[in-house]
């Protein structure tokens, strides 16, 4: 699969440099990367609600947990195991009487909870009481495992990781902490998490010997700020039908108005329910395959091969790769490449935990529902508009000319956080505009470096050199991505941004080093089109 998926990959970029002129790809590049995003979308989102759809009809009926979370339940009684067996048993009993159908019985109509938090260290013994009973009774499978418990110590962390920890990087760490880091004052460690809830869940009645009902949880609808943190798939049989499974969850710690949400539990036939799934979406490729050979164009240059052999594929695999290296500008061209995104690529590493870490470390201390809002929300916003317009922008002057708009836009709007970083603010109206204005920038600056791979791989084999260049682009953004965290834990969020501001002068050196052609992407004059 992933064989197959970089290939289409590939044969998709350079379908798209065969059949458009250079002023359609400037102008399409950013519908290109919307369009990608919507079949993300639909991958991760639409084909599980198809598969979860299917599992509802072969199952039981769904069943809906609500929890409820505000100040006003911050008197209820916390950490406490509901033991009251004999009750849910009796309940169990009279539901099957009045109903024949087997179902899942929730024991409790809305399970509410206090948004106050609690001690870290009672709430995981708490936790793993519940774990235990569920183990107990059959529910879950053991959470000891013996082979991971005895597996020997790797060959990297036996040789290589503990030399160079204390050797280099601890070390470096330390000189790194003592100059450049912030002198921000020492935090007292609370140790507090969020608070906890727990709802017991039983069969109406016993399932068929020998057969399984198979629970599965997961977030149906709410405020992604109330988390399910155990019981996401519960195992009923004929032995544990009657007896309570539990189900714990947790609210953010940082949550303190009223909000709710719904967990959503289905218990079909899950292979079959992705057997169908796979099914209509094969059938999807093959009826779009279909479309694509009757209505895609036909561009000239996209002529097969004749007399390809073994050795014809090999000796031009290895050509492809030298005719790359030789290209003009090459040694510029790969500079650019690894480091256009060197400043982008830390931030982007750092923003979500940036939103959800708490003000006495220097973030800005969201829930996780309202970092879902900006950043999954608006932040995409930002960057589908950005990306649109920034195609549309340089189908009109060419890459030439707006080559230091987009660079500068990509990088300057990194401020947004380094202001975020200094004032702390908790409007999320000045969150939401900030996160916004950065991801616009990074979508309109994003537009130039895709332009430039597709310029750069210009000529007889652009297909090859732009999967090339595509691997370097991930290249570019993995290395700074690797230290990004390891860095701010050093210097903190103010002073990590203010050198992501800095290192904007590696990107600025690569663009002032290229030379691009002024009509690459500017629309063609009539009369050219005439001749």
């Amino acid at each position: 699969l992933a064989f197959s998926s970089a290939t289409h990959d590939i044969a998709a970029d350079g379908f798209y440099m065969l059949g458009f002129d250079t002023n359609q790809q400037a102008m399409y590049v950013g519908i290109r990367s919307t369009f990608y995003r919507v079949a993300t979308i639909m991958g991760q989102g639409v084909l599980i609600i198809l598969a979860g759809f299917i599992e509802t009809l072969s199952g039981a009926d769904p069943l809906h947990v609500n929890v409820e979370a505000s100040p006003k339940y911050d008197q209820l009684a916390a950490l406490i195991i509901p033991d009251d067996t004999r009750k849910i048993a009796q309940d169990t009993e009279k539901i099957q009487q009045e109903t024949g159908a087997l179902h899942f019985v929730l024991h409790n109509d809305v399970i509410r909870m206090g948004v106050h938090d609690a001690d870290k260290d009672s709430v995981q013994t708490f936790v793993n009481q519940i774990i235990a009973i569920n183990e107990a009774n059959g529910f879950i499978a053991s959470t000891t495992d013996p082979a991971s418990a005895a597996a020997d110590t790797g060959w990297w962390e036996a040789h290589v990781s503990q030399p160079w920890s204390e050797y280099v990087s601890q070390p470096f760490g330390e000189w790194i902490r003592h100059t450049f880091g912030e002198q921000r004052e020492s935090v007292t460690n609370t140790n507090r998490v969020g608070n906890v809830a727990v709802a017991a869940v039983t069969l109406s009645q016993s399932p068929a010997e020998g057969k399984e009902m198979v629970l599965n949880l997961s977030l149906d609808k709410g405020d992604k700020s109330i988390a399910l943190i155990h019981g996401d798939r519960l195992v009923f049989t004929a032995e544990n039908w009657n007896r309570p499974a539990y189900l714990v969850f947790q609210a953010d710690p940082k949550l303190s108005s009223d909000t709710d949400v719904t967990y959503k539990g289905l218990s079909g036939n899950i292979p079959f329910a992705w057997s169908i799934t796979f099914f209509v979406l094969a059938g999807l490729f093959i009826c779009v395959s279909f479309y694509h050979r009757f209505i895609l164009p036909r561009p000239e240059s996209d002529k097969p091969h004749d007399h390809l052999t073994a050795r014809t594929i090999v000796s031009e695999f290895g050509a492809t790769f030298v005719s790359f290296f030789r290209k003009p500008q090459i040694g510029a061209a790969l500079f650019f490449m690894l480091t256009f995104r060197f400043s982008e690529a830390q931030l982007l590493k750092l923003i979500n935990p940036f939103l959800l870490d708490g003000r006495e470390i220097g973030g800005l201390g969201l829930t996780t529902g309202e970092v879902g809002l900006v950043y999954g929300t608006i932040g995409i916003a930002g960057l589908t508009i950005g990306g649109i317009i920034g195609g549309m922008v340089a189908a009109k002057g060419g890459l030439k000319k707006w080559l230091w708009p987009m660079t500068l836009s990509l990088l300057l709007t990194i401020a947004t956080f380094l202001y975020l970083s200094y004032t702390q603010t908790d409007n999320l109206w000045i969150i939401n505009l900030c996160v916004f204005v950065e991801q616009f920038g990074y979508g309109f600056g994003f537009t130039a470096y895709m332009l430039y791979l597709m310029y750069f791989s210009e000529g007889e084999q652009k297909t090859a050199h732009y999967a090339i260049c595509t691997g370097f682009m991930a290249l570019g953004m993995m290395i700074p991505g690797m230290f990004a965290g390891w860095l701010q834990e050093l210097l903190g969020y103010n002073h990590f941004f203010i050198w992501v501001m800095i290192c904007s002068i590696v990107p600025i050196i690569a663009v002032s080093l290229l030379k691009i052609d002024p009509n690459y992407g500017k629309a063609q004059l009539k009369k050219n089109k005439e001749e």
